[in-house]
């Protein structure tokens, strides 16, 4: 049964799907074509690609994944946050969403779902955002909540919650392989700034050198980046960030459950 908002369109919802997989790509789109109100309009592989796209057609909803091997993803929602606000963002990912969640619903998204979620939750998560609510899981909601009502803020036990968006990123890169240079590159960032970002890491993390470093973002990396790093044991805590830049919650917020 379609919703009132569906039922008086002109036509099926627009859906650009981005994601690095071209069968993960190929599989979303028979889904969603499957689907009497929903119909993917376009596909990319790429955020340079996924922009070129949302600037064309003005889709509805972007389904996203979270960790792309080029671009910064959470720089695309911003600007695709600012530049066209009625396109809605939906973040479909199998990185942790403890670790992300957060972070891409401050940027401008407006949900997150697993990928490891049934079809069902995965179709109802965009059927929330296309009607203007945001979707969470109930544990994420819940943790949202409780950090809302936490005053002050209390230290998270995880170190990778008191990274900026920024550093996460060049932790990512490090992970993978990249060089300080390589990482400026693909960036547009000066060396010394991405030295400086390291240096911040180490502190973050009570790391004595590069070589640790690099050793604790590849372990990350190699275990799926599921957000649990073994450190030393006298790492000091973070501060978990606000839940987004406004400090408030939307009255409507969907949960999964």
């Amino acid at each position: 049964m379609q919703d009132v908002a569906s039922e008086s369109r002109n036509g099926p919802w627009r859906i650009l799907v981005v994601d690095g997989h071209p069968f993960m790509r190929e599989g979303i789109k028979q889904y969603l074509n499957r689907q009497e109100d929903m119909a993917m309009c376009a596909e990319a592989g790429e955020l340079g690609t996924a922009m070129e796209a949302v600037q064309e057609l003005e889709p509805d909803l972007v389904l996203l994944e979270v960790k792309l091997r080029c671009g910064d993803v959470l720089d695309f929602i911003k600007n695709v946050r600012a530049r066209f606000p009625k396109v809605r963002m939906l973040i479909l990912s199998q990185q942790e969403e403890a670790l992300y969640a957060e972070r891409a619903l401050r940027a401008g998204a407006q949900g997150y779902v697993m990928k490891e979620e049934p079809a069902e939750e995965v179709l109802n998560a965009i059927r929330k955002v296309l009607k203007g609510e945001l979707f969470v899981s109930r544990a994420m909601a819940s943790s949202l909540l409780n950090k809302l009502l936490q005053a002050p803020a209390v230290p998270s036990p995880r170190p990778l919650d008191g990274l900026s968006d920024r550093e996460l990123q060049v932790f990512n890169m490090l992970g993978v392989g990249l060089g300080s240079r390589q990482i400026a590159t693909q960036l547009n960032l000066s060396i010394k700034t991405i030295e400086t970002y390291r240096e911040n890491i180490k502190h973050k993390f009570g790391l004595k050198t590069a070589s640790e470093l690099v050793r604790h973002a590849t372990h990350w990396i190699q275990n799926g980046a599921a957000g649990t790093v073994h450190l030393h044991k006298d790492i000091s805590p973070a501060i978990c960030l606000p839940i987004n830049g406004n400090g408030t919650i939307p009255l409507r917020l969907s949960v999964a459950g």
